[in-house]
């Protein structure tokens, strides 16, 4: 009697599907996956690989090398005094990924998060003193219609963050003119 060989590792799921049957030696065994994929990265595929080749990456996007999508990140500057540096970047890391799969679906989210721009990505992370200044940034660019995340570390409600979606420099950067850059 052929045993498969992972019969003994893994039960027959009873009620799920009819049993397969044993591979013979000349078998091939196919698979077929597919992935739901955004309206954006279907329209990215019709493209021809071959007119690409020789464009940067913010070209392939639409992104131009003199406007280019950036996210904003701010940090509290009285608690990168006071908690360890890897709890701060922790917090920026936590309002910069809430902002971006919040707007998903945006335009310059999917572009700034493409394959083709991933290793370009640009942020600038920036500081204010502390809670105070952090809520009246977050008021402001509410009243801008900048859509961003303010992150408040739980259980202790704390404010820590605001990160931006990705926008393009030239829409965003008035908002942050005056902030120092977090050192």
């Amino acid at each position: 009697m052929f045993l498969h060989p992972l019969s003994s590792i893994r039960p027959p799921l009873v009620g799920i599907s009819p049993p397969l049957p044993s591979p013979s030696p000349n078998s091939t065994v196919r698979f077929r996956a597919s992935f739901p994929l955004s309206h954006h990265s279907r329209n990215k595929m019709t493209t021809n690989a071959t007119e690409n080749d020789s464009v940067e990456p913010s070209q392939k996007q639409g992104v131009s090398n003199s406007d280019p999508i950036i996210q904003y990140v701010v940090l509290r500057r009285d608690l990168i005094d006071k908690w360890p540096l890897g709890s701060i970047i922790t917090q920026g890391c936590h309002a910069s990924v809430a902002a971006t799969w919040t707007h998903l679906d945006h335009v310059d989210t999917a572009a700034y998060c493409s394959l083709a721009n991933l290793d370009s990505m640009h942020k600038v992370t920036l500081e204010v003193k502390g809670e105070q200044q952090m809520r009246n940034l977050s008021e402001k660019l509410t009243g801008g219609g900048i859509e961003h995340k303010l992150w408040i570390e739980q259980p202790e409600n704390i404010p820590t963050c605001v990160a931006t979606r990705p926008y393009h420099k030239s829409q965003i950067a008035s908002f942050f003119k005056k902030l120092k850059l977090c050192k």
